[in-house]
């Protein structure tokens, strides 16, 4: 945060209309100043979600523009309206809430969020390590508990490559249940990065909509993909299986036309889980605690200083985008290479 006169001013990636990812502009504004009710967050990190490229894309109506985006953030108390529930310097994570959408996120140096949708954390991991968490592993944590793992359950992961679809594999992992484990990608280039997280069955699928019909049915499905693919996956279950359709990976947001009766075979079943549900403090210290218990590997694949958030947009969404992308602010900007 930089004085300027009687105002206060932070770094901050401002989308003022929708579009690619030229329109996010790492520019100078107001330090949110606290209310009642708010608090001011420093930004410590902050993972990239593909939720943010279709908002800054223009594919969430709710959002108005000028928005800084973000839905998740990680960091300190810098400055609160309630010093009786938070102290300064506290380490702090927030996930969505309309963050990002109805008010400003945390893609800047600071966030101005409200008090209860802010929840302390205990934990030694590194500020990278720690923002590649939030969103993705919540996420991931959902999917597997609504799935009721069982020994030697046979599982696919659908969208395998992305950072949920990692995050899942590496918590089934951890539950130490011998499942058998299958991933999907639509490109064989990222089969080696599967394998080398530990996955040792990958089916390249270059219709992601499609499994090859002559597949051996599984007990449980997580459908990163959609509503895209939701019925192609249904119809992959065995007896008694459960789908769990959690993301918007194939760009279609919602089901149309579906009619449970007809369309979920007998004796399947559907579910899905919502990070926008209520998030509390005491799950989000649930899941790192089991992360550091399990010494599981959440470090993200790349990191980008702030200034550098349009590309990891880029990386995000190119065919090189594999697992959690994170953006820390005091991360210095990566040398520019001469033309």
């Amino acid at each position: 945060m930089i004085e300027k006169g009687d105002a206060a001013i932070m770094k901050a990636i401002v989308v003022s209309h929708p579009g690619g990812p030229e329109v996010l502009e790492y520019v100078d504004v107001p330090t949110p100043s606290v209310k009642p009710g708010w608090t001011r967050v420093k930004v410590r990190g902050f993972g990239i979600n593909h939720s943010e490229i279709f908002t800054r894309e223009g594919e969430s109506p709710s959002v108005k523009f000028p928005r800084i985006l973000g839905i998740e953030a990680v960091g300190t108390i810098d400055e609160t309206s309630a010093p009786d529930k938070f102290r300064r310097g506290q380490k702090v994570i927030s996930i969505m809430g309309e963050m990002g959408r109805a008010f400003d996120g945390g893609y800047a140096e600071y966030v101005l969020l409200p008090n209860d949708q802010i929840c302390p954390v205990t934990t030694d991991l590194s500020w990278a390590d720690l923002a590649a968490v939030p969103e993705t592993y919540y996420t991931a944590w959902g999917i597997v508990r609504s799935l009721q793992v069982k020994a030697h359950d046979r599982i696919l992961i659908r969208a395998a490559t992305s950072g949920v679809g990692v995050a899942v594999f590496k918590l089934i992992q951890a539950l130490n249940r011998h499942t058998d484990i299958v991933g999907t990608t639509r490109s064989a280039k990222k089969k080696p990065l599967l394998a080398a997280v530990g996955m040792d069955q990958i089916l390249v699928t270059p219709d992601a909509l499609k499994l090859p019909a002559d597949i051996r049915p599984f007990d449980k499905i997580i459908d990163l993909i959609g509503p895209a693919s939701t019925r192609d996956s249904l119809q992959h279950l065995t007896e008694f299986g459960i789908v769990n359709v959690t993301g918007e990976l194939g760009g279609v947001w919602y089901l149309q036309d579906f009619d449970p009766i007809s369309d979920i075979p007998n004796n399947r079943y559907l579910t899905g889980f919502s990070s926008g549900d209520h998030v509390s403090a005491a799950g989000l210290q649930e899941i790192i605690t089991f992360i550091e218990a399990h010494r599981i590997d959440v470090s993200p694949v790349k990191t980008f200083p702030l200034a550098e958030t349009r590309e990891a947009h880029e990386f995000l969404a190119s065919s090189r985008g594999f697992g959690k992308v994170v953006v820390l602010p005091n991360l210095a900007p990566h040398p520019k290479k001469e033309k």
